[in-house]
């Protein structure tokens, strides 16, 4: 009897410790690192069926297909976003991260740090709110991207419209501009 006590308050304890919810601050950090290994299935625990990601003027509403199709896209640069600060206010996490990925280095703004306001509903996120990059170059990020855009058009045309596809073929071709115009770019050299 005393063995089968200890065994139940043990199995208790347990599905007790795997019940609990992740706190606002936890559910951010484990977000950018499922963003960094690319593991979409942690992910989606971590967002509410319907995410909302705000950059500038834009609004983007995303379902849970929508939503996968950003990640997949995003995935392609090989990203790398590290948590660099993290405070929590009024139920809402305002979260400083270091982005690198290939689009960025390409586009000389790699380690960029940019602050975003991340909401929650019902303990996951619904809302990331893109609030600044602050040192980012913005010149030198239209500078590449119009020259690779230029460069793509007149080199190679069947990649041409990669930068307004926000799907995995999409992320796949500008990566594949990329390479094309460094290689071209180091044969001038």
């Amino acid at each position: 009897m005393k063995s089968t006590f200890s065994i139940l308050f043990i199995l208790c304890i347990l599905i007790g410790c795997n019940n609990q919810q992740l706190t606002h601050k936890e559910a951010v950090t484990d977000y950018y690192n499922a963003r960094s290994n690319a593991n979409f299935n942690e992910l989606k625990k971590l967002v509410s069926d319907s995410v909302t990601i705000i950059s500038g003027d834009y609004i983007m509403p995303y379902d849970p297909d929508g939503f996968y199709e950003v990640f997949k896209w995003d995935s392609v640069f090989k990203p790398s976003y590290k948590v660099v600060e993290l405070v929590e206010k009024n139920s809402q996490i305002l979260v400083t991260v270091e982005l690198s990925s290939i689009k960025n280095e390409f586009l000389k703004n790699n380690e960029m740090l940019c602050q975003y306001n991340i909401s929650f509903d019902s303990g996951k996120i619904s809302k990331i709110e893109e609030l600044a990059c602050k040192n980012a170059d913005w010149e030198a990020w239209q500078v590449g991207v119009n020259s690779l855009v230029n460069w793509t058009e007149q080199n190679h045309p069947e990649l041409n419209g990669f930068i307004n596809d926000m799907t995995m073929k999409g992320a796949q071709n500008y990566v594949k501009a990329i390479e094309l115009f460094e290689t071209d770019k180091n044969t001038l050299e």
